[in-house]
């Protein structure tokens, strides 16, 4: 019985430990620990629970890992309706809601007109019910009244607390009462240039809400903890006191254990919101994660429950959103894309307008379906719209302005390049070609994906050279390229002996890249560059992966049902193994290396960012050097960064580093830490 009780409090003492790390990393940005001890503790309670299953609570952080996979997510209904904010652009509609207030509530005899500005998360809203201080479901916002239970995927959203801190204090203590929390599920900058950056072109977030979107709705909750999700709470109710002021709540969320934000003030007039408003205007930009407005709400909670609620939005609060750049100009033409999967994507060809920092004179118009949603023709006034880090795109047609004899750009329905009928798979938004082998557009695009930077990175290899390749039936897949002689090449259009000899070296040199490269370079749907590392370390060749099955590939870290079935679809593809036997001839690296033992642990555990001119090492072997010594190496600055070496005229990624208070390095010193 001793012994039992020891392991117990050990446990508990685990999980104690392990989630105030994960709060003070993921809520308060003042990280203790590094992500490696973090990690020892985690698998010491993993390996505890293992061994002894009566010691796992519903609360146990070893419950945030994932794994679990939802078939489908059943609908709830909610204790009260999540209405949606009035929202407005306009900061004199704000000036006209706050004297709203004053007369409703002067008529009403009801003092204090104080109001919390606080920022409006741009991020998916979604409900959290505790029972008795622990979380017992997640659900999101849906219709107002009913939404998608989706517990399972929240619990790997780290900041969000499993039990609440505090709990037998302000929150109420009756046995089976329940609390309830809202707030914004969001995707920070940084995680989303890391999630897309692991994707293929094809598959990449147009923006971190879309990401956080796709990302809630997963089946399989072991991906939506790779993503790196975090929560901003804003609305909490089930107090002991119901009478609580909303900006004491606040403080309230955060002794719970949830982030706030900590970007809100108590206003006591119309000066105060209005300069709130214009600070954050600009604020924003340096924040981790996407904001699109303020919200602005009375702070007296009983007047609340005085003025009520539309059938579709609170009286007592507004949102006002910051408008986003726009600009107008002419849309002269709308041409139809053949991507290297065989998408057919229209772009409309603008006349050139600058908008937030550059020139725009092409958008994507994204399917037939928003085209014709739109309604635009070629000759239109646009509207043309670039949020945040979005990419620029048509939001409307300024129909008034339309000149007389505009005709509707026809669709297709035979490749635009190679005149197969097109096919529009089931359940999809997009139209494709299939003829996949014969299509010169579709060739180009595999060729050049499997010559990129993050591929294969075969230098004096570009579009118009591929163009020519292609048109000659000379590279009909990226193996053909293995083929060319220096003769050949040298009798094509700008090319000449030298610019052969270079392209020659450098496909010479592309066979010493590693096989998680080639794996990336075929250009697979949906594997990305970290997919097709994880696929590497599986499967270390070629030969191995053919032979995997898709239930053994689904159970592969980070890949999934659909990637797994993505992978077995690419290897039945009668062009697979004529593709891989010519890249077999010819000498690349079809099986990964053997791991290479550390030269040392200096980085162990650390991830390093180079910014600067170095004057000593290139970024690659840099890079190299940070590896051979137990770390790793991303290009974007965050909280998780453990070490930058900044260089000679280092710009934004040292201000962010400086402004997160990470460890920063000159060259020297890092050169002494190998």
């Amino acid at each position: 019985m001793a012994g039992s009780e020891a392991l117990r409090a050990q446990a508990e003492r685990l999980r104690s430990d392990i989630e105030r790390h994960n709060h003070l990393y993921y809520v308060e940005a003042k990280p203790e620990l590094s992500d490696y001890d973090f990690d020892l503790l985690l698998n010491r309670l993993v390996q505890l629970e293992r061994e002894h299953p009566e010691l796992l609570t519903p609360d146990s952080p070893t419950q945030r890992v994932g794994g679990t996979v939802t078939k489908e997510f059943p609908s709830v209904e909610h204790r009260e309706p999540m209405l949606s904010l009035a929202n407005t652009y306009s900061i004199g509609e704000v000036e006209e809601f706050v004297g709203r207030l004053n007369r409703l509530l002067e008529a009403e005899g009801s003092q204090g007109r104080d109001t919390v500005a606080e920022l409006k998360f741009d991020g998916v809203a979604v409900s959290l019910l505790y029972r008795d201080g622990l979380l017992i479901r997640g659900a999101t916002r849906g219709d107002g009244r009913r939404g998608d239970d989706i517990t399972v995927n929240l619990k790997t959203v780290p900041s969000i607390p499993l039990r609440l801190r505090d709990f037998d204090g302000p929150f109420s203590v009756h046995e089976g009462r329940e609390v309830e929390v809202r707030g914004e599920v969001l995707m920070r900058k940084d995680d989303f240039d890391a999630l897309n950056d692991t994707r293929p072109e094809e598959d990449r977030f147009a923006n971190p809400r879309n990401a956080t979107a796709g990302t809630l709705k997963l089946q399989d909750s072991g991906e939506v903890a790779r993503r790196s999700l975090w929560f901003a709470a804003y609305y909490v109710s089930g107090l002991h006191n119901e009478d609580t002021p909303h900006s004491e709540r606040l403080k309230l969320l955060e002794t719970a254990g949830f982030s706030t934000g900590g970007q809100y003030r108590l206003c006591h007039g119309l000066e105060e919101i209005e300069a709130f408003v214009q600070f954050w205007d600009e604020g924003r930009r340096t924040l981790p994660y996407e904001t699109d407005g303020v919200v602005v709400k009375l702070n007296d909670v009983r007047q609340w429950r005085l003025l009520g609620a539309t059938s579709k939005s609170p009286r007592w609060a507004i949102a006002y959103k910051y408008p986003a750049s726009r600009a107008t100009t002419v849309l002269r033409d709308i041409v139809f894309q053949v991507g290297r999967l065989g998408t057919i994507t229209p772009v409309a060809e603008l006349d050139p307008v600058h908008i937030a920092g550059s020139t725009v004179s092409r958008s994507t118009l994204h399917n037939f379906d928003e085209m014709q949603r739109l309604g635009v023709m070629p000759g239109d006034r646009v509207v043309i719209e670039k949020s945040g880090e979005v990419i620029p795109k048509v939001i409307r047609v300024l129909f008034e302005d339309r000149p007389p004899g505009l005709s509707a750009k026809e669709l297709p329905t035979r490749c635009p390049e190679c005149g197969t009928p097109l096919v529009r798979p089931e359940g999809e938004v997009s139209w494709y070609c299939p003829n996949e082998e014969g299509c010169g557009a579709q060739i180009r695009g595999r060729v050049l994906h499997f010559a990129s930077r993050n591929a294969m990175d075969i230098e004096n290899l570009g579009e118009s050279l591929v163009e020519q390749l292609v048109a000659k039936g000379m590279v009909k897949d990226p193996g053909d390229l293995y083929l060319l002689r220096k003769e050949e090449l040298a009798g094509l259009e700008r090319m000449g002996e030298k610019s052969a000899q270079n392209l020659v070296q450098g496909l010479l040199k592309s066979r010493e890249q590693s096989f998680a490269r080639l794996l990336f370079g075929l250009g697979i749907r949906h594997v990305g560059r970290a997919t097709a590392r994880e696929l590497a370390k599986a499967y270390p060749s070629m030969e191995v992966l053919q032979e995997a099955g898709f239930e053994e590939l689904s159970e592969v870290p980070d890949i999934g049902p659909v990637i797994a079935r993505s992978i077995c679809d690419w290897f039945l593809k009668p062009s697979a193994p004529v593709l891989i036997e010519k890249l077999q001839r010819a000498g690349l690296q079809l099986a990964a290396e053997e791991p290479k033992p550390l030269v040392n642990t200096n980085f162990e555990g650390l991830t390093v960012v180079f910014t600067g001119g170095l004057h000593r090492h290139d970024r690659s072997s840099a890079a190299e050097l940070v590896v051979a010594r137990g770390g790793s190496v991303v290009s974007t600055v965050s909280k998780k960064t453990g070490l930058v070496v900044a260089g000679k005229e280092a710009g934004s990624k040292l201000e962010k580093a400086q402004k997160l208070g990470l460890r920063i390095i000159t060259e020297d010193e890092f050169e002494s830490l190998l």
